[in-house]
C-alpha cells in the first residue's frame, strides 16, 4: 500500500514538473520579477519568455535557515489553560517586543524635548601653529622673511535659552502626546494578541471536538455495520444492507481523518497566534462548556459609547491629533523672539587667542573674539528676533497644519471604523448565541432519533436507510453544535476586543 502511495506521489510530482515547463514556454514572465540566483540579469525585453527548462530555485543560504527558538521556557507535559497561553504569548510574541521598543523610543524623544529647558555646557581645547614665508619689494629693494605663531586656547562655554514664548513648551507637549499614543498602541498590541490567542484557542477546541465527534461517528457506523452483518448472518438482512453499512463506515473514517488534519492545522495556527513556531510541542487544556446567559447581550448604544472612550486605536488617534495641534503651535512660535544667556571662560597662551560665544538657535553663527595671551571671561544676555528666512517658517507652519488636518480626519475615520466593527461584532454575537441554542436543540433531537432508529433496526422493525440517515444527521448536528459554541466564544471575545474591554483572558 505504501509503495502504491509513493508511486502516486512521484507521478504527481512529475506531472507538476512537466506542467511547469510547458507553462514557462507559454507565459511571458518579467525577468526582473523571477530571476534565478545562478543567472545574470537578462538584457532582453521585460516581456520576453524565459528559456525552456529555466530553474527559479534559489541557492540555499544556510545562515538564513535558523529555526526560531522560544524566549520562554515551555513545559511539554503541562496542559496550558487559556490564561497561561495568553501569558506566554504576551511574553513571546514579536509584536509585543516591537511595540515595546517603539514606545521606549517615543518616551526618549519626549525626554530629549524636555532637555531643551536645561543649559548647555561644553569644554574646548584648541591648539594651533601658523607659519608664513615669502618676499616683498619696495623702492627696488627685495626683502625675504618668515615667521611662525603657536598657541592654545582652553575654554568652557555656557548657553541657556531662557525664554522663547512657548516654542519649547509646545514641542514638549507634542512629544509627550506622541509618547502617550505609543503607549496606548503598545496596550492595543497586547489586546490584539489576547484576542488572536482566544480566537485561535476556541477554533482549536472546536477542531479537537470535531475529532472526538468524528471518532464517535465512526464507532456508530461500525456498530451499524455490525448489526447489519449479524442480521445478514441470521438470514434476515441483505447484501445491500451490509454494503451500505460498509460505505457508511468508510465515509466515517474519511471524516475522522479530515478532522484530525484540521485539528493539527488549528494547533499550528494557535502556536502562530502566540508567536511560537509550529514545530513546538505543548499540551492544550480543554475548556469546560457552560451555558450562555442573557447578560451576554449588552446594549449596543452603551457598548459604542464606552468603546469610543477606551479603544486603543481611538485613544491613540486622539492623542496623535492633539500632538499635531501642539506641533502647529510649536511651528508658529518660530516667529517669536528668543531671550538667551551665554557665557565663556577661556585661558589663552601663546599668540593665538579665540573666545567663542555659542550660537543660540539653528540659524545663527557663533560670534568670534580674537584676543592675546590672558584669561578671558564673557557673560552675555541677548535677544534674538527672526526677520526673514526665505519662507521656511511659513512652509513649516503650513506643513504642520496639513498634518493636523490629516490627524483629525484619521481620528474621524477611526471612530467610524470602530462603530462598524462594534455593530458587526454585536450582530455576530447575537447570531452565534441563537445558533448555539438551536444547534444544541438539534443535537439533542438527532441523538434521540438515532438511538430510536438503531434500536428499531436491531429489533427488526426499522430499516437500514433510516439508521444511516439518523446517523448522518446526528454527525452533522454534533459538528454544528461544536461550531456554534466555538463561534459564540469567538464572537464574545471579538466584541470585547473591539469594545476595548479585552484586558485579560476571558473567564
Amino acid at each position: 500500500m505504501h509503495n502504491i502511495h509513493l508511486k502516486t506521489v512521484s507521478a504527481l510530482l512529475a506531472l507538476c514538473a512537466t506542467a511547469a515547463k510547458a507553462q514557462s514556454t507559454s507565459l511571458p514572465i518579467a525577468p526582473s520579477v523571477l530571476v534565478s540566483s545562478e543567472q545574470k540579469p537578462s538584457t532582453e525585453s521585460p516581456q520576453a519568455a524565459p528559456a525552456v527548462g529555466q530553474s527559479y530555485a534559489l541557492t540555499p543560504n544556510p545562515a538564513a535557515a535558523v529555526l526560531p527558538k522560544p524566549h520562554v521556557d515551555l513545559d511539554a507535559e503541562h496542559p496550558y489553560t487559556l490564561p497561561e497561553l495568553i501569558d506566554l504569548a504576551e511574553r513571546e510574541h514579536p509584536e509585543t517586543r516591537i511595540a515595546w521598543e517603539t514606545a521606549r523610543n517615543a518616551a526618549l524623544t519626549a525626554g530629549i524635548a524636555r532637555s531643551t529647558y536645561l543649559p548647555r555646557m561644553s569644554a574646548n581645547v584648541i591648539g594651533g601653529h601658523q607659519a608664513s614665508s615669502g618676499s616683498s619689494s619696495a623702492f627696488g629693494v627685495n626683502t625675504q622673511g618668515s615667521e611662525s605663531v603657536t598657541g592654545s586656547v582652553s575654554s568652557v562655554t555656557l548657553a541657556w535659552l531662557l525664554f522663547d514664548f512657548g516654542a519649547r513648551r509646545n514641542a514638549v507637549d507634542a512629544a509627550q502626546k506622541v509618547s502617550l499614543a505609543s503607549n496606548i498602541l503598545f496596550t492595543g498590541v497586547h489586546q490584539k494578541i489576547i484576542h488572536d490567542v482566544c480566537v485561535a484557542y476556541y477554533l482549536y477546541l472546536a477542531a479537537s471536538r470535531h475529532t472526538v465527534t468524528a471518532a464517535k461517528a465512526l464507532q456508530n457506523a461500525q456498530e451499524i455495520q455490525k448489526a447489519a452483518e449479524e442480521r445478514y448472518r441470521g438470514g434476515i438482512g441483505t447484501v445491500l444492507e451490509s454494503t451500505q453499512t460498509r460505505q457508511v463506515t468508510a465515509q466515517a473514517k474519511l471524516v475522522r481523518i479530515q478532522a484530525e488534519g484540521a485539528e493539527r492545522n488549528a494547533y499550528a495556527s494557535l502556536l502562530e497566534a502566540m508567536g511560537f513556531s509550529a514545530l513546538e510541542k505543548i499540551k492544550i487544556a480543554p475548556l469546560e462548556r457552560h451555558t450562555f446567559t442573557d447578560d451576554t447581550r449588552p446594549a449596543i448604544e452603551q457598548v459604542v459609547t464606552d468603546a469610543l472612550s477606551r479603544r486603543a486605536d481611538v485613544l491613540a488617534a486622539y492623542a496623535s491629533e492633539q500632538a499635531s495641534q501642539a506641533a502647529v503651535k510649536a511651528a508658529q512660535t518660530a516667529y517669536r523672539p528668543k531671550i538667551f544667556l551665554a557665557g565663556t571662560g577661556a585661558y589663552v597662551s601663546g599668540q593665538l587667542g579665540l573666545t567663542a560665544i555659542p550660537a543660540i538657535g539653528e540659524q545663527q553663527l557663533p560670534t568670534l573674539n580674537i584676543t592675546g595671551n590672558h584669561w578671558n571671561s564673557t557673560v552675555l544676555l541677548g535677544l534674538s528676533v527672526p526677520i526673514f528666512d526665505g519662507h521656511a517658517r511659513a512652509n513649516a507652519i503650513s506643513e504642520a497644519k496639513n498634518n493636523s488636518a490629516k490627524a483629525a480626519a484619521t481620528l474621524d475615520q477611526t471612530r467610524i471604523v470602530a462603530i462598524r466593527e462594534i455593530v458587526g461584532a454585536q450582530n455576530a454575537l447575537e447570531t452565534s448565541l441563537a445558533a448555539d441554542e438551536a444547534a444544541r436543540t438539534l443535537q439533542d433531537a438527532s441523538q434521540i432519533s438515532y438511538d430510536a432508529a438503531l434500536d428499531a433496526y436491531k429489533h427488526d422493525v426499522g430499516t437500514i436507510t433510516a439508521v444511516v440517515a439518523a446517523q448522518t444527521q446526528l454527525l452533522q448536528a454534533t459538528l454544528a453544535s461544536d461550531d456554534a459554541y466555538s463561534s459564540t466564544l469567538s464572537a464574545a471575545a471579538t466584541l470585547a476586543f473591539v469594545s476595548g474591554t479585552l484586558a485579560t483572558a476571558p473567564r
